[in-house]
């Protein structure tokens, strides 16, 4: 492998986070190199995934021998052994991939494969937590965030916007959010326009501020 490989990712450790995207990429038809330094584990997913390989992944040598330079895309799994997380993740930052995603099991590891090079860190556990955090309450019926204090909410449509269309109810001056999708009971989800009209028991899907969409959601 001469070139970047732009249609192939690397999934370094397989446990139960690592596996599952790699898992889903190769069912994707997507071309997945799954590494572990357990044998077990790489015999358990050497039939499901395109290749998997038994290896140290800060052995710098090794890395290159499987290739791994060769890469665009790559996705440290490994969250128990820190010291192979950092060092695996500086040695790929290293090799000059250009998407490292990392899983950290503390904001305090996260922060350190940042200042890594790590380009995408995610907090499995505590994004989990969040999450459902919000579902918990019952004013929500799915909850994303993302970065800069932003997110998705699928909430119940409030009871002020409720009879006449989005231009007129206001929700974007009045809270700052934009409403992008809507699904009648027993219809799937559609674009929302100026024009379309709410109507008691639709499911919205607001988009903005977390706290904007948060103060919509209370207000169902």
């Amino acid at each position: 492998m001469s070139d970047k490989q732009t249609s192939r990712v690397v999934v370094v450790g397989l446990g139960r986070f690592g596996s599952s995207p790699a898992l889903e990429l190769t069912a994707r038809g997507t071309e997945v190199l799954g590494i572990d330094s357990n044998p077990k584990i790489v015999q358990q997913y050497a039939q499901a995934l395109t290749h998997a390989v038994v290896a140290d992944t800060t052995d710098v040598e090794v890395m290159r021998q499987l290739g791994v330079d060769q890469f665009q895309r790559v996705v440290v799994g490994i969250g128990t052994d820190l010291e192979a997380s950092i060092l695996t993740t500086a040695l790929l930052v290293d090799f000059g991939i250009p998407h490292i995603w990392a899983k950290a099991v503390s904001r305090q590891h996260g922060r350190i494969l940042q200042r890594m090079g790590a380009h995408h860190v995610v907090l499995p556990e505590h994004e989990m937590g969040e999450r459902v955090a919000h579902l918990v309450t019952g004013r929500m019926l799915d909850f994303i965030e993302f970065e800069d204090d932003y997110a998705t909410v699928k909430t119940r449509a409030p009871a002020g916007a409720v009879g006449m269309p989005l231009d007129q109810s206001r929700l974007r001056s009045k809270y700052g959010v934009t409403v992008v999708g809507v699904k009648r009971p027993g219809e799937g989800f559609t674009y929302a326009t100026a024009d379309t009209v709410i109507n008691r028991g639709d499911v919205l899907i607001l988009a903005g501020r977390t706290s904007e969409v948060e103060r919509v959601a209370d207000l169902t």
